[in-house]
């Protein structure tokens, strides 16, 4: 199961290793590889959630979100994606901003492609940041059967009841980010930004809902989504996953410069390895067994979203957002792992037993 789950992502590593070697020799090898830690740390949180919508597509989507959804991610998010941002900013053509890409440059350097990439940060991590803090304001203030830390998570619920709470939430965050954090100039850009991040998750989350054949009714059977409904659930993942990647992206330049190079460690490596890991917690039906993952998962998404914001204004290390993912995933795991023995012993369902 693990070989025929994780084999693909082994050898796409081997590969991209392979050619990250080539091309820039036993430096572009190790810079490669730390780019493939450092995607996989920061997205674990991701797969989590990726495998919360995944599970409910059939086998045929599973396999498109690992083939087509790559190629997305590493030729869409990883490589094309900065090169719009730098072509747009700088008003260069494809060509140039290629070509500018290419020679490299220190984000500190004015005119250099890091640099114009830097500078329109505070846009890029308005839009991630709105996009995700309104996904986790969805999923908190939603009433559940279940809850991880009751104590705060059954509060939020019943506040949740309000109706657009999210969405008012969000709205309020833009403004607060954009008199507060912006740099000077960019509160303008930091509030479009922020809008078109709510505006874009609003659409894609309606559109999923939409064709969800579950929405017209309650239950606990799990239905898997076909037709519209599996793409839209398909369409919502990718906008998911590249909104999860802009900070990976963004801080690759504090490590390279090169396109290629970025292309291959958060792209083939890291990015494949998430897409793998995500079908393994789908397969292994883990979320299922470890019910408190997901709400781990979204609690980092919601420090993930803090922490975006924060750098239109502040430098956090990439390492600090890795690590805090980690750690409510890994919390979320051991209460779970708790909780399953608690209900074991005192010979109650999984499913049933107390929260």
């Amino acid at each position: 199961m693990w070989l025929r789950t994780f084999g693909g992502s082994l050898a796409v590593t081997a590969v991209g290793l392979v050619g990250a070697y080539l091309y820039a020799g036993p430096a572009g090898l190790a810079l490669a590889a730390i780019l493939g830690v450092l995607e996989l740390t920061l997205s674990f949180d991701n797969a989590v959630v990726n495998a919360t919508v995944l599970k409910t597509m059939n086998a045929f989507w599973q396999k498109l979100f690992l083939t087509v959804g790559i190629l997305i991610a590493v030729f869409g998010m990883r490589l094309a994606f900065p090169l719009l941002v730098v072509g747009v900013t700088a008003g260069l053509s494809p060509t140039s901003a290629i070509s500018l890409a290419m020679e490299g440059g220190d984000p500190h350097t004015p005119g250099t492609y890091g640099y114009i990439l830097h500078d329109a940060h505070p846009a890029i991590a308005a839009f991630g940041g709105i996009f995700l803090l309104t996904l986790f304001c969805d999923f908190v203030f939603e009433r559940r059967e279940i809850t991880w830390m009751g104590w705060v998570e059954r509060p939020l619920a019943r506040i949740g009841q309000l109706e657009q709470l999210s969405i008012a939430v969000s709205l309020l965050v833009i403004g607060v980010a954009a008199l507060e954090f912006a740099p000077e100039g960019k509160s303008t850009t930091v509030v479009v930004s922020g809008v078109f991040g709510l505006l874009t998750y609003v659409l894609v989350k309606a559109l999923s809902s939409r064709f969800d054949p579950d929405r017209h009714g309650g239950g606990n059977s799990l239905k898997v989504k076909v037709g519209k409904a599996a793409f839209m659930s398909f369409l919502y993942l990718e906008v998911l996953d590249a909104t999860f990647s802009f900070d990976g992206v963004v801080g690759a330049f504090a490590i390279t410069s090169d396109p290629i190079i970025i292309a291959v460690g958060l792209g083939l490596i890291g990015a494949t390895f998430v897409r793998s890991l995500t079908v393994f917690l789908v397969r292994q039906r883990t979320l299922e067994e470890y019910v408190y993952l997901e709400h781990g998962a979204h609690w980092a998404i919601g420090a993930l979203a803090v922490l975006l914001l924060g750098t239109i204004r502040f430098e956090i290390p990439e390492l600090v957002t890795g690590l805090i993912g980690i750690s409510f995933i890994l919390l979320a795991f051991v209460s779970s792992v708790v909780r399953n023995r608690r209900a074991t012993a005192a010979g109650r369902p999984l499913e049933t037993a107390g929260t």
